[in-house]
C-alpha cells in the first residue's frame, strides 16, 4: 500500500543486524526523516519497529546514518523486554511516527519533563501482527503521557486504517468500549516493563489517564515542529544523524548514490539461511539472565 519496502542486513538478534528502508524506486531512505508524517488527511504514517507478541527491543537508530532499525543495546547486551505476567512481549504493534522528535531541550508543559530525544512512539491496536520495518497508515485515537526516568515519553494509541474494524474506532472512548481492559493493560505494561531489569516503575502525567484524539494530534504536530527545527539545523541534535534524501530545506540532504554508499559499507543483505525462529526472542532473553 505505502510503496515503501525494507531490507535486512546481517542476521536478526545480533549486534550487526539492521533494517534499512527503501522508497518506491528502491532507493535507500531514512525512516526517521524521509517518510512523510502524513499518509493522508488526518492519517499518519507509522514505522513498525516491534511486532506484537515479540520481545526484542528494536528501534530506529537515531544516531546512525539513514537511521536503520536495530536492536537496542544496554551494558553491552542486546535488549529484550521480559514477559510480564500475563503478557507475552509487546502487547501491540509498536513503532514511531516519522518526522517527529521529542526535543530533550523542551520542557513539556503537561509533564514538567523534557523530551526523550526520539521520534514519538505509537501503539497500534489492530488485529494484524505487523512486520518489523513495515510502514502502515494509522488513525490516531488518543495518547498516554508516560514519564520514563525523568523524560517525557508520549505513547500514541492508534489503529491501522486497513484493519477490518478501523471504521469503528474514532477516539479513545471507542477503545474503552470495544476493547475493555486494553488501555488498563497498556498502562500496567508501561508501568512495569523495566522492573525485571532492576529499574523503578515508570510514572505518568494526568494520573495515567489517556487523553483524546484531538489532544494527541496536537502533541504529534508539536513534535513535528521540533523535528523540522532539528533537520534544518535550527536545533543542535547533539549526535543525531539527520542525513536524508528528501527534505529540500535541510543541509543534511544527500543524493540516492550517497545513501546507497552508506548501506553498501555494511554487511550484505540477510539471506534465508540466516533467518532465526521467532521464539528466539524469548530464548535470548532467558540466556542473558
Amino acid at each position: 500500500m505505502s510503496g515503501f519496502s525494507s531490507e535486512e542486513r546481517a542476521a536478526p538478534f545480533t549486534f550487526e543486524y539492521r533494517v534499512f528502508l527503501k522508497n518506491e524506486k528502491g532507493q535507500y531512505i531514512s525512516p526517521f526523516h524521509d517518510i512523510p508524517i502524513y499518509a493522508d488527511k488526518d492519517v499518519f504514517h507509522m514505522v513498525v519497529e516491534v511486532p506484537r507478541w515479540s520481545n526484542a527491543k528494536m528501534e530506529i537508530a537515531t544516531k546512525d546514518p539513514l537511521n536503520p532499525i536495530k536492536q537496542d543495546v544496554k551494558k553491552g547486551k542486546l535488549r529484550y523486554v521480559a514477559n510480564l505476567f500475563p503478557y507475552k512481549g509487546y502487547i501491540w504493534n509498536y513503532g514511531a511516527i516519522p518526522q517527529t522528535w521529542e526535543d530533550p531541550g523542551h520542557n513539556d508543559q503537561h509533564t514538567g519533563c523534557c523530551g526523550d530525544n526520539d521520534p514519538i512512539d505509537v501503539c497500534e491496536i489492530g488485529s494484524k501482527v505487523c512486520a518489523r520495518g513495515e510502514i502502515i497508515a494509522v488513525k490516531v485515537l488518543g495518547i498516554l503521557a508516560m514519564i520514563d526516568e525523568g523524560e517525557t515519553d508520549w505513547k500514541v494509541i492508534a489503529i491501522n486504517v486497513d484493519d477490518p474494524d478501523a471504521a469503528n474506532y474514532n477516539d479513545i472512548n471507542d477503545v474503552k468500549r470495544l476493547k475493555p481492559g486494553y488501555l488498563e493493560a497498556t498502562v500496567d505494561w508501561f508501568r512495569r516493563y523495566k522492573v525485571p531489569d532492576g529499574k523503578p516503575e515508570n510514572q505518568f502525567a494526568f494520573n495515567a489517564e489517556f487523553k483524546d484524539k484531538d489532544f494527541a494530534i496536537d502533541i504529534i504536530k508539536s513534535t513535528h515542529d521540533y523535528w523540522r527545527a532539528l533537520v534544518t539545523k535550527k536545533i543542535d541534535g547533539k549526535g543525531i544523524s539527520c542525513i536524508n534524501t528528501t527534505v529540500s530545506e535541510s543541509p543534511f540532504k544527500c543524493d540516492p548514490d550517497a545513501a546507497k554508499a552508506i548501506v553498501d559499507a555494511l554487511p550484505p543483505p540477510c539471506e534465508s539461511a540466516c533467518t532465526v525462529p521467532t521464539d528466539v526472542d524469548k530464548w535470548f532473553h532467558h540466556q542473558k539472565n
